[in-house]
């Protein structure tokens, strides 16, 4: 039988199930996984999640502190105990995402994200095998930029615009995760238009972002994210990573197709491109004048903010 279009993106790309649902992980067999506050607000939503939900509640609950910390302390072990539970059941990685609220503060991302490698570290869980995930503003970037430094390694989310890849690769950061869909719908949005996959405008922004990379020779992984459909995934097959719904790793399990790599990094190299600068002024005005990246930003930024005090609020019923 030949292999699955699935099976065979994973001989050139590395697969990563982007879902807190640890049955979907088992099925699929990613070699990292990824989760942020709204895949934590729909996976403890869950029955199969209500045990680990209230037992993180019970053992953390501490009347000592106030409602308001004693709710961030349990959300905090929250995300480490998904975190802990997914890395027995991959190989390599998860991501684990700084509250949004922190997106414009570069101090406080940095001291939460050193919080929460402290945390994995009490469970035995190695710094090597966590990504801090930070939303792509410029103080966000600044504060990865120092967490590498220190060597904690970052996955800098909710990116759109070659100038927020440009600072990551600058900044040193160890893996990105350009959202594809996000883009799509937005110009779907404005537009009017629908998109065949190789010329949707995510799809696109990835193939930029990652000839980029390879043509100046930068080590920052890029990982395509927020995919609509499979056609886009096809189109990205060669990417260093993809994160990929439970949905969408379905269809790609189903099909059967021969699959072509789409990019390369010597082809890619041999791309016609001029180095952008890198500077915060720069950084700003190229954001500015990309409506897009503008307004996907600020919209993530504010979505994964508002998951989170659903999170808060259930928390705060079982208190």
């Amino acid at each position: 039988m030949s292999l699955s279009v699935l099976e065979q993106l994973k001989e050139i790309t590395t697969v990563v199930a982007d879902t807190g649902d640890f049955a979907t992980i088992r099925q699929f067999e990613p070699q990292d996984a990824t989760t942020n506050p709204s895949l934590i607000l729909k996976a403890i939503q869950k029955d199969e999640y209500k045990e680990l939900f209230l037992n993180t509640i019970k053992e953390y609950k501490d009347s000592s502190k106030s409602e308001h910390e004693q709710i961030e302390f349990i959300i905090d072990n929250l995300l480490i105990a998904f975190g802990v539970e997914i890395l027995k059941l991959v190989p390599g990685r998860v991501s684990t995402e700084v509250d949004a609220a922190l997106s414009f503060d570069t101090a406080k991302t940095i001291s939460k994200a050193k919080q929460l490698i402290e945390m994995y570290e009490a469970q035995g869980i190695s710094k090597d095998r966590i990504l801090i995930k930070i939303a792509s503003t410029w103080e966000g970037i600044k504060a990865a930029e120092q967490l590498q430094k220190e060597g904690i390694n970052c996955n800098l989310t909710l990116l759109f615009s070659l100038c927020q890849a440009v600072a990551c690769a600058e900044g040193g950061i160890q893996l990105i995760s350009p959202f594809v869909g996000r883009i799509m719908d937005w110009f779907k949005a404005s537009t009017g238009k629908s998109y065949e996959a190789a010329e949707d405008p995510g799809v696109v922004s990835v193939h930029a972002i990652y000839s980029y990379y390879k043509k100046f020779g930068y080590e920052t992984e890029v990982m395509g994210a927020s995919f609509r459909n499979v056609g886009e995934i096809i189109e990205l097959a060669g990417c260093d990573l993809l994160t990929i719904s439970p949905d969408l790793l379905g269809e790609l399990q189903s099909l059967k197709q021969p699959l072509v790599r789409k990019l390369d990094p010597s082809t890619a190299k041999e791309s016609d491109l001029e180095k952008i600068e890198n500077t915060e002024i720069a950084f700003r005005w190229n954001l500015n004048q990309d409506a897009m990246a503008t307004e996907k930003l600020s919209q993530g930024i504010r979505v994964f903010g508002q998951d989170m005090d659903k999170v808060r609020s259930m928390v705060a019923k079982e208190l």
